[in-house]
């Protein structure tokens, strides 16, 4: 595994704002999965979803966690099902992988947090407890440290994942 950080989390939680907060302070590149997907399809992940299904978004997403696992090395930001993959779990094992752990309320709360989610669709709480309960085996198998988002902002949340790995910042 090439990149510095890793991190991993609900949708929702904040995985690309504290992604790039993280590389600007380390001075390296930020790259997401979700967006890496986007790209190979052509088209959003709301999309991808209505046409392709979840099935090709996860075959989508695989690839582009292999892929960028293998060739990032700065800060990357994984989608937040992707640990639902025992492949993409057997890559992570050991790595410098961060959970950023935020509740189902302060997801549902932020700006933006369940806007072109299509998990989310519907009863936006009821789905993302679901997703909590479901996946928080994987980001604790997976992570090396948990970062809890509950009562920090985004930079907040960056420094306590920069501290935990013993990342320095260059500025």
């Amino acid at each position: 595994m090439r990149p510095l950080a890793v991190l991993v989390g609900l949708p929702g939680a904040g995985k690309s704002t504290v992604g790039r907060l993280m590389a600007g302070r380390l001075g390296v590149g930020f790259r997401d999965t979700d967006e890496d997907v986007e790209l190979a399809a052509g088209r959003s992940v709301a999309q991808l979803f209505a046409v392709d299904g979840e099935r090709r978004f996860r075959e989508l997403e695989a690839a582009a966690v292999h892929a960028a696992l293998a060739e990032h090395t700065g800060v990357l930001a994984l989608g937040g099902g992707a640990v639902v993959d025992p492949d993409t779990r057997a890559l992570l094992a050991g790595g410098p992988v961060i959970h950023v752990d935020a509740e189902v309320q302060d997801v549902l709360s932020r700006r933006g947090g369940t806007a072109g989610r299509p998990l989310l669709a519907g009863d936006a709480t009821a789905r993302l407890r679901q997703l909590a309960a479901r996946r928080a085996p994987f980001y604790r198998e997976v992570a090396r440290v948990t970062v809890p988002a509950r009562g920090r902002d985004a930079a907040q949340v960056a420094q306590a994942a920069l501290r935990a790995l013993s990342l320095r910042p260059v500025r």
